[in-house]
């Protein structure tokens, strides 16, 4: 059972040491850059630490981006040993319920760097489409929410 859980003083050093593959490097920052934004964007950045049941098997944070009026899917990540085995989707999900349950029925984006084909396929895999802007190398996606 997937859930998302805060990050604290007990789990933190955990979040960092996940871990990501070789061939996704060029594409998700690291963990402790992503808990930099978050400390420095608090009042927008939702961290948090993927469960399944007590083990930790990744990082997510939501947020809202100002200056678009946005809400996002900011950074996301599977630690390399749990990939394919569902959590990604499944944390996706979670972390979007999140958004809608705390700001009601809103879009959420997200960027995929391209050559990202694995991410795109999974973030089109919940709902996600491209909304035709690219911007920084990104191509812009959005979630549709729906009733």
């Amino acid at each position: 059972m997937i859930r998302l859980k805060s990050i604290t003083k007990e789990n933190i050093e955990d979040v960092l040491k996940l871990s990501i593959s070789e061939d996704q490097k060029g594409y998700v920052i690291s963990n402790a850059e992503s808990l930099a934004k978050a400390y420095v964007y608090s009042d927008t950045a939702y961290p948090f630490a993927v469960y399944d049941e007590d083990k930790l098997v990744g990082f997510i944070m939501m947020g809202f981006y100002e200056v678009i009026g946005y809400y996002t899917l900011w950074e996301f990540m599977i630690d390399q040993r749990f990939q394919n085995k569902g959590y990604g989707r499944e944390a996706l999900k979670q972390g979007m319920q999140y958004v809608w349950d705390r700001f009601g029925p809103v879009d959420i984006y997200t960027g995929v760097a391209f050559g990202n084909e694995v991410a795109k396929r999974l973030y089109e895999s919940v709902g996600f489409v491209s909304t035709g802007k690219i911007e920084c190398n990104m191509e812009e996606m959005r979630y549709a929410y729906h009733e």
